[in-house]
């Protein structure tokens, strides 16, 4: 297959004053053959009459309006119109590196189906980039020049949403943007690892992602963190939870309460343990509080780990390889 065609999926909402870059660093790619399907997600501001203005330019550029609501609608929308070989997103306030469709595509013919062609992000705000955005662009990034992003898939989402390409029969497989389950694109990442595919290393900076405070991530109830909690369980419980072994909470903040709250709601057995020495004995849910050491004492466990602590996860880490335990079978950070 020599250059095939790339759709590349963007939906936008009021993002008027960031378009005109996005759209740009589009047309300046290397790779030339693609499609933009554009979609406007109801817009209030002057972000449909811009995109129009390229469109009228550029015959790649396909406009349309969203006749649902919200992004899975318009992505469902772009989705159904395009005509590509691969498929792509991009956020309408991001900005492509040049020769980021000709790399992932050139990685994508290079490799096997079923693989997923990921590359590296780089946040940048026109404020202060949080320290969390820097944490989770060094843990993404390590994670892509690996090409073992699905090994800590219940941490956090590990393929950048707006930086992936994949055969389209191979996003089809995974029932593409037809879920209307938010955050959609970690919904979409373990629909990913639930056919088995692998990401293809990369080492190259692809895109750059931007942060500001009214970015849809920080403002829309879609994407707090107890939807991620859900998807997280919901995945686990499908996908990797054993039910003839013993089921384990590590840690009893917020994260550890909640899902102990739903593992009750769906009539599932567990134990609780956590190294918080004002906690041990004492009963929440019902449920008495074990310390870590009662781990020993279970045969063939598996446990979630809900503790965020960066000193205390690597410490749980250094007690499951002493216990001969694996990640992804034995045990599954969840933070």
């Amino acid at each position: 297959m020599q250059n095939p065609l790339v759709s590349i999926l963007t939906p936008f909402r009021n993002t008027e004053v960031f378009l005109k870059d996005c759209i740009k660093s589009i047309i300046n790619q290397t790779y030339t053959n693609w499609e933009l399907i554009i979609v406007d997600d109801f817009s209030t501001d002057n972000s449909y009459k811009l995109v129009e203005n390229f469109a009228k330019k550029d015959s790649r550029i396909i406009l349309l309006k969203n006749t649902k609501s919200g992004i899975i609608g318009a992505l469902q929308m772009a989705f159904k119109y395009s005509n590509g070989d691969f498929i792509t997103r991009m956020d309408s306030d991001d900005i492509m590196h040049v020769q980021k469709i000709e790399i992932l595509a050139y990685n994508l013919m290079a490799n096997k189906r079923q693989s997923v062609a990921v590359g590296l992000v780089k946040y940048f705000s026109e404020d202060t980039l949080g320290e969390g955005y820097k944490n989770y662009e060094t843990w993404l990034n390590k994670l892509t020049i690996a090409g073992t992003n699905f090994s800590e898939i219940y941490k956090e989402c590990v393929i950048p949403s707006p930086c992936w390409m994949m055969h389209r029969d191979d996003l089809i497989a995974c029932d593409a943007f037809n879920p209307k389950t938010y955050p959609e694109d970690y919904d979409l990442t373990f629909r990913m690892y639930e056919q088995g595919y692998t990401c293809i290393p990369c080492d190259k900076e692809l895109h750059y992602w931007r942060d500001y405070s009214t970015r849809s991530s920080r403002v829309q109830e879609h994407y707090n963190q107890n939807n991620f909690l859900d998807i997280k369980l919901h995945y686990f419980l499908k996908l990797d939870y054993d039910t003839s072994r013993p089921l384990v909470i590590w840690g009893a903040g917020n994260k550890g309460k909640t899902i102990a709250k739903i593992l009750i709601e769906k009539d599932i057995p567990y134990y609780w343990i956590c190294n918080n020495p004002k906690k041990i004995g004492k009963h929440i849910y019902d449920q008495e509080m074990r310390p870590f050491s009662f781990l020993k004492e279970l045969k063939d466990a598996q446990s979630i780990i809900s503790v965020a602590n960066k000193e205390a996860q690597v410490f749980i880490k250094n007690y499951m390889t002493e216990l001969k335990l694996e990640p992804m079978k034995d045990y599954f950070f969840f933070c």
